[in-house]
């Protein structure tokens, strides 16, 4: 294993072989551990390339804090609505305000649900529903995250405790909870060594349950830990218990050696193992943010003041406590550690138009976790955005029949080779005999290629550029979903079937 890893850092073929085969979680963590940084690094950007990974950089958003006025909670998630950043819900932040408005707390998600588009990520929810905690946890200032690693128990000395009378009395709410939800976060660091932090593992397989059900995305929260041990266990169960996210906890939750270095092996590990391929973090100090970005991160997970991601990503000990805003900081570090040509960072809602657009045109049968050829089509994003309101409310102007109608003759050339090139490409099989695509990413075009050319009956050849690519083939259809993308290419190719 560790020969492949280390040639898949400069050959793209290994890569390629290294994604498609069955990976043992020590193997994988043994053979990292024994990598420099700089090539941990090369090796987790390497996979985040389509389509290895999620080549998307994501800031997601806590809103909510105990302490705040259900109008203030209704305005910040207002605003991440109007920005395009997932609303991470802390639930038992919901039932607080709830409590002090003389609601119940699916009353506040059901205001919150109404008033935004972007996806809900729900946390904090256990066996009972949200999870109701006393006000020396709720009013944390965050000492751990404030005097640094490293962690050894909080420093007030509570344990997780829990205000069971209160989570029964609205159990009955349960279920309708997660079917707001777009995703749902368990927490496994009660198998890490952890049993002070979390709720025990039963409820974390209770609500992955509940998850799957309702065919919800469901992110695995881990502590780097030791950063070998710890870490081993955290991605076994979250695989085990069908985890399609990785959420990575460093911070005070970061004792290994290096902390640094660890955080990024854990990131380039995580890029590998991870099912849905979205690797985020919900607690890492300012080094780490900017090493796990270097490394592949997708996602970090932030706050609006008082919210207690506010400050657990994105400062550094002395600097980080209750009352910070942290989401403007972790929009700097991404935008000066990550640099994507095809999309912003982080993503805004201009882009996840187009990137929902693709999904609403796919459908549910086509999408993540479902495969062509040996990938799946998108990423955890995909699932995560079919349960959101922008999914629900959005209208196509042509729908898979239309764009499949539109075909005349044997050949068809496909401008633009992402994922939704390859269920149109699936949908065509029965009708043509060759399908071209062209991509002006020439990894993008090959991957798209190669994964075709073993999915499909139909001849996949590669194009040479769109317009070429064009007069090779009976028909064209611009297969991007970006306007900017899909008009450039109809300028050159005004005959091509333009789907947006």
């Amino acid at each position: 294993m560790y020969d492949l890893i280390k040639e898949a850092i400069v050959d793209d073929d290994a890569a390629i072989e290294l994604s498609k085969m069955d990976k043992n979680v020590v193997e994988v963590v043994d053979a990292i551990s024994e990598l420099s940084l700089e090539d941990t690094m090369k090796l987790g950007m390497k996979f985040k390339r389509f389509p290895l990974g999620c080549d998307l950089t994501e800031a997601v958003v806590g809103t909510c804090a105990s302490d705040l006025e259900l109008m203030e909670l209704l305005g910040n998630c207002r605003l991440s609505d109007m920005l395009g950043l997932p609303i991470h819900i802390c639930a038992y932040a919901f039932a607080d305000i709830a409590e002090k408005h003389g609601m119940r707390g699916i009353e506040v998600m059901r205001k919150v649900y109404d008033s935004v588009d972007v996806p809900l990520d729900l946390d904090h929810f256990g066996e009972n529903g949200p999870m109701r905690l006393p006000q020396n946890i709720v009013g944390c200032g965050g000492e751990c995250y404030n005097k640094g690693p490293v962690y050894t128990e909080c420093p007030r000395d509570r344990i997780h405790e829990r205000l069971i009378d209160k989570e029964k009395a609205e159990s009955s709410d349960k279920e309708e909870w997660v079917k707001l939800s777009s995703s749902v976060a368990i927490n496994l660091t009660s198998e890490q060594t952890g049993e002070g932090h979390a709720a025990p593992y039963r409820e974390a397989e209770d609500i992955a349950n509940l998850a799957k059900k309702y065919q919800r995305g469901l992110e695995a929260i881990m502590f780097i830990g030791d950063g070998y041990d710890d870490l081993i266990t955290g991605f076994e169960k979250a695989i085990g218990i069908g985890a399609d996210v990785f959420v990575l906890e460093g911070g005070p939750y970061n004792g290994a050696k290096n902390p640094v270095e660890a955080f990024a092996k854990a990131v380039a590990a995580s890029r590998i193992l991870c099912p849905g391929k979205v690797v985020g973090t919900n607690g890492a100090y300012e080094r780490e943010c900017r090493i796990g970005l270097r490394s592949g991160l997708n996602v970090i997970i932030t706050g609006f003041p008082k919210n207690h991601h506010g400050y657990m990503c994105g400062y550094e000990p002395g600097t980080a406590r209750r009352g910070k805003f942290g989401l403007p900081r972790i929009m700097q570090i991404m935008k000066e550690e990550v640099h994507n040509p095809n999309v912003q960072v982080p993503v805004l809602k201009e882009d996840l138009i187009p990137l929902t657009t693709a999904i609403k045109i796919a459908g549910r049968d086509y999408i993540y976790p479902k495969k062509i050829g040996a990938y799946t089509v998108g990423d955890a994003h995909w699932a995560t955005l079919i349960n959101s309101k922008m999914y629900k409310n959005l209208t196509l102007k042509n729908d898979l029949n239309d764009i499949v109608n539109s075909v005349n003759g044997n050949s068809v050339a496909l401008l633009g080779g992402r994922f939704l090139s390859w269920v149109i490409a699936n949908e065509l099989d029965k009708q043509v005999d060759e399908i071209i695509i062209s991509d002006a990413d020439p990894w993008v075009q090959r991957m798209t290629v190669e994964n075709l050319q073993d999915a499909l009956d139909a001849t996949i050849i590669p194009g040479d550029g769109d317009v070429n690519s064009a007069k090779q083939a009976d028909s064209s259809i611009i297969s991007s979903t970006v306007p900017g993308i899909s008009n450039k290419i109809l300028n050159k190719v005004p005959n091509a079937f333009n789907i947006v």
